[in-house]
């Protein structure tokens, strides 16, 4: 069946305000909806999607969640066909923890700033400086990085994975400076070095943007990530009148949602990818949910459209290979950051 699709807008509130016909025909956002549904149980195949999808994305997924938590579904799921709706490192992990299975990427062409700041070459080069040093790589890295560190971790479980190394040892933390500055400033470890690489959309959301809008909301609950290039900042500002410490929150985008269901706020700010709004909202609608950064969206988590799903569910559109000997050292590394114990399951 040749669809066309709809191009759906949502409101700040994540209400469907209207349709627009793309290509020759209109159809409504059900019909879209059942025949991803369709393709995917013709195919055998479960439809995986980040916390910063769009939100038709999200709502037709069968998981939506972190990208390690969703290539823990992967790994666990009977289905033969793992379709990841996210970027390509995502969809990388997702095969190195399930070898056996075909994992499709709707869009392979969607990337990430982040995991671009450091390759393997760079790593090893870095290594060699330190020799003996243990290397911390954040899950927000390519398989060949992950294959040259000693373990994985996430914005949630950095802090405990970089506290259980042996003071004695030196740390090479990558590839993201503002969760590695958090972290140091938690352990207070000075034997650590931190990559210098960001995510282009999490540093655009600055100290000014979140001051400037807590100061317009004081009573507004604060949620914040700490790949944010406004986390640290918000730290050192925290228990004072600008931020108070009882509603200022570092937060990964799991801890958000857990934080969301029982939050009494009225209202909270949120500093990560726009993306995640629409998680926040259905799980608790009762609050005014608003971005600091507005414009912190991410070009490539939007990349994967209502008719590139529909695409690569019918035609089978972009399988993932991860090279074997790859992705044995890099399951190491994730494995190495699981064994550490059961607060280390929490996400980006």
């Amino acid at each position: 069946m040749d669809l066309k699709f709809a191009s759906i807008y949502y409101s700040q509130q994540g209400q469907i305000l209207e349709t627009t016909e793309i290509g020759s025909h209109h159809i409504s956002l059900r019909e879209w909806s059942d025949e991803v549904k369709r393709l995917a149980r013709e195919r055998d195949a479960i439809i995986l999607a980040h916390n910063y999808q769009r939100p038709e994305i999200q709502d037709v997924a069968d998981h939506v969640g972190d990208s390690l938590a969703l290539s823990r579904i992967a790994a666990q799921s009977s289905a033969s066909t793992i379709v990841f709706a996210g970027v390509y490192f995502m969809a990388e992990t997702a095969k190195i923890l399930a070898p056996e299975r075909t994992v499709l990427i709707p869009e392979p062409r969607a990337g990430c700033s982040l995991a671009d700041s450091i390759d393997a070459d760079q790593l090893r080069e870095w290594k060699s400086q330190h020799p003996g040093a243990v290397v911390v790589a954040y899950v927000n890295t390519s398989a060949e990085v992950k294959a040259e560190s000693d373990l994985c971790c996430t914005s949630a479980n950095a802090v405990e994975i970089v506290a259980g190394i042996p003071s004695d040892q030196e740390v090479l933390f990558l590839p993201d400076q503002f969760l590695g500055a958090h972290v140091q400033r938690a352990t207070k470890r000075e034997n650590m070095h931190i990559w210098m690489g960001e995510c282009h959309v999490h540093a655009g959301i600055s100290p000014q943007d979140l001051r400037r809008k807590a100061a317009a909301a004081p009573e507004s609950e604060l949620f914040i990530h700490p790949e944010c290039g406004c986390a640290t900042p918000a730290l050192w500002l925290s228990g004072t009148d600008d931020l108070p410490a009882e509603r200022t929150h570092v937060l990964s985008t799991g801890g958000m949602l857990e934080r969301a269901r029982t939050t009494r706020a009225r209202s909270v700010l949120v500093a990560t990818e726009t993306g995640m709004l629409h998680q926040l909202r259905k799980a608790n609608p009762s609050v005014q949910w608003e971005p600091v950064n507005a414009k912190a969206e991410c070009v490539y988590m939007k990349m994967t459209t209502p008719e590139v799903l529909l695409r690569c569910l019918r035609d089978g559109t972009t399988e993932v290979e991860v090279d074997a000997e790859i992705a044995t050292r890099a399951r190491r590394a994730v494995e190495a950051m699981i064994a550490v114990g059961a607060s280390s399951l929490g996400g980006e």
